[in-house]
């Protein structure tokens, strides 16, 4: 019996498969079904209001209903509704995006290739590292190193440097060639009395074991996200990155930032890369973009690399990779105009202003009984919930805690995200203080919902 009983769930339970969501429970209890969005907030077809507080999936940057945003789509449909860039074809918008990226790169980047997502962007991201190497003569080095509970989509390739397990679960993955150093997480994996700065150690220590263990000469890439998104929203340790890097340049690996989650502002400033002093060889970025108004993606490449891939299009005769939507004219036409938006509000300064709010919103929950790690940068937050906060011991999987204060979040007017029992905030680039504390209210209340089946869960 469907718990949410109306038509449209109804309808939905019967003809759709879900991603990420569990099939059987969405053919039980259905669907929320999700009528219209204005600024932070969406509102259900019975017209009930929630605070969007994860972006939709971490990309709604300006909000719902930006007007300015659905005359840039109209006026592009009007004009040119749709043009592929295959054999030698363009069109303005995409020109003028690729132009547009290229002069806001946080490091000098040669060339731009569009798609419509996070997952193909890393998918591509991959063939191109395989292509170059095979143009630059080095055909062994192709072996991809991502990191444990890092991830970076969920096409096969993707889904293989991605190092969730669910995500590798029945299907198969990873593929060969992939493996996985340690996930930084310095809250849960850190030993006792070990700092930051020699956990980062350890880490790159790791990392470069890892490597000479594969053979350097077969390792090509490693992939990171500043910031790890849907493995936790875990914060770099200090000096990690920097450890990192170094690694990397002692056995010419190249390195990938993954900016789907953190670019355009999350972090504070343009780039997560520049908020950590990231220097990649190609950048992934997705998401707010287009603040989710339409799918697009995007990979910037170094001038190596593009050069490399180039002269082997030539004596090959062709660079035999893209999609039929990549650089699509309309996509293109309101990312740019995205993009504008950012510019004129100053959306960085924005971030900057509001974000002392949000984490003085998620560390006021400190003294929960059973609030774990309580952290976060810029707009982004994440509070987990342990059994035992001395002891950090987690709860029983099995007791679907997060779950149930995403679901308790909803009854109360809130959109959350259960990363485990990670709850992880990413709202709306333009989100005021007032809204933060008016989210961190409603999460309040949801988590006094769910106190008594932690008490029980942690006693068990």
């Amino acid at each position: 019996m469907l718990e949410r009983g109306n038509s449209l769930a109804r309808r939905d339970a019967a003809a759709i498969l879900h991603p990420n969501t569990n099939a059987i429970a969405n053919e039980r209890d259905g669907s929320l079904v999700v009528a219209r969005g204005e600024g932070v907030y969406i509102y259900d077809d019975a017209g009930k209001s929630y605070i969007e507080a994860m972006g939709g999936l971490w990309c709604v940057g300006l909000g719902f209903g930006v007007e300015r945003l659905a005359e840039a789509a109209a006026r592009q449909i009007r004009t040119l509704s749709f043009y592929h860039a295959f054999s030698q074809k363009t069109h303005e918008p995409q020109i003028a995006l690729a132009e547009r990226l290229l002069a806001l790169a946080p490091v000098p980047m040669a060339r731009v290739f569009f798609a419509s997502s996070g997952s193909e962007a890393n998918d591509t991201a991959i063939k191109l590292i395989w292509y170059y190497n095979n143009a630059i003569g080095r055909p062994e080095k192709k072996k991809i190193i991502g990191r444990v509970r890092g991830y970076h989509g969920v096409t096969v390739a993707a889904a293989s440097v991605t190092g969730v397990p669910n995500n590798h679960l029945a299907f198969d993955l990873p593929i060969a060639g992939f493996h996985h150093t340690d996930c930084p997480h310095f809250y849960r994996f850190a030993e006792a009395g070990e700092s930051e700065e020699a956990f980062a150690t350890r880490m790159a220590d790791r990392l470069d074991a890892l490597i000479r263990a594969e053979g350097p000469d077969t390792v090509a890439a490693f992939f990171a996200e500043p910031i790890m998104g849907a493995g936790g929203v875990i914060l770099p340790p200090a000096t990690y990155f920097e450890k990192i890097q170094a690694v990397l340049r002692r056995h010419d690996v190249l390195f990938v930032v993954d900016e789907v989650i953190t670019g355009f502002g999350r972090t504070g400033h343009y780039w997560a890369s520049q908020t950590f002093d990231l220097r990649p060889d190609i950048l992934t970025c997705a998401k707010a973009l287009s603040s989710g108004y339409q799918p697009i993606s995007a990979v910037l490449m170094s001038e190596a690399i593009y050069r490399g891939i180039a002269r082997r299009s030539d004596e090959i005769g062709v660079f035999a990779h893209g999609y039929t939507y990549g650089g699509h004219p309309v996509p293109a036409a309101v990312a740019l105009e995205t993009l504008k938006i950012y510019d004129e509000i100053d959306i960085v300064g924005h971030v900057r202003k509001v974000a002392p709010a949000l984490q003085a919103g998620i560390r006021s929950f400190a003294g929960h009984p059973f609030a774990g790690e309580v952290a976060g940068l810029g707009l982004l937050s994440v509070l987990e919930l342990v059994a035992d906060p001395a002891t950090r011991r987690p709860f029983d999987p099995r007791k679907r805690i997060g779950a149930a204060v995403v679901a308790a979040g909803e009854r109360h007017g809130l959109i959350i995200r259960a990363l485990g029992d990670r709850i992880g905030f990413s709202p709306p680039l333009v989100i005021s203080e007032a809204e933060i504390a008016e989210m961190y209210d409603r999460f309040g209340r949801a988590l006094d919902d769910v106190t008594p089946l932690m008490r029980e869960a942690a006693a068990s």
